[in-house]
């Protein structure tokens, strides 16, 4: 089974730079998205063969997540259930056969971290959320999770300490999920890979110089994990400022 994430940060805009072209060559068995950024109405977008499930925010023209899916999932669920936190259409719940898969778009501390205590509660409710799930089977989560965890995980570490994407404290969340039962999927298979990063600014020529963060993840609850066959993050794809993720399971 092929599992792809990908951020494309507007989806109407991706749509003219190949994104069906990608669609197909990723042939994912699921295909998930985060920064949609649509209402409903907005695209029509056909994807013979899939199930189509959207999740929007209130906001116009901001967040938004989807998945597309071959096989029709058990149960759907949108938002984690905790009002304050599902405004923004961050979290779509599929339940295939035999586990969970959850994407996120995991909120962005922003400039001068003004968002950064709503990021901590967030990341508490969203941990919370995924142990709920966990007590019943697996869970795969995947999504724009907007932290580089390690210092590997980004071209400049000293230079970003104290940044959105990797401060202490968001660093620490994700330490926190990991340690509660869950595997990095691209560190299990690539524990000292360099330089392979899933997200470049659109400034200073950044992907052109791979000056990156990988922020964008498949993490693995530890029920599922002999299930992990391979990792594999698409640079080559660049319809966004982010690439495709991608987790392949037995």
């Amino acid at each position: 089974m092929r599992l792809i994430s990908w951020n494309v940060n507007g989806l109407r805009a991706c749509v003219q730079k190949n994104f069906m072209e990608d669609f197909r060559k990723l042939d994912a068995d699921i295909f998930c998205l985060q920064e949609t950024k649509l209402q409903e109405g907005q695209i029509d977008l056909k994807l013979p063969g899939y199930n189509q499930y959207w999740n929007y925010a209130k906001k116009k023209g901001y967040s938004g997540t989807a998945v597309f899916t071959r096989e029709e999932p058990l149960s759907v669920r949108m938002g984690i259930g905790v009002g304050e936190h599902d405004q923004e259409g961050r979290v779509i719940t599929l339940e295939p056969a035999g586990f969970f898969l959850v994407t996120v778009y995991t909120p962005n501390a922003q400039n001068e971290l003004k968002r950064l205590d709503y990021r901590m509660s967030w990341e508490d409710a969203f941990r919370g959320y995924l142990l709920s799930l966990k007590e019943k089977k697996g869970v795969i989560v995947c999504g724009d999770m907007n932290v580089a965890h390690q210092e590997i995980d980004l071209k400049n570490p000293k230079a970003n300490r104290k940044n959105a994407g990797f401060t202490d404290e968001e660093r620490g969340k994700m330490t926190e999920l990991l340690a509660s039962g869950f595997t990095d999927s691209f560190r299990y298979f690539y524990p000292d890979a360099e330089g392979i990063y899933s997200w470049w600014s659109y400034r200073f020529q950044a992907r052109a110089k791979n000056a990156g963060w990988r922020i964008d993840y498949f993490l693995v609850s530890e029920e599922l994990k002999e299930r992990m066959e391979g990792a594999a993050i698409h640079t080559d794809i660049m319809g966004s400022d982010h690439c495709p993720v991608e987790l392949r399971l037995r």
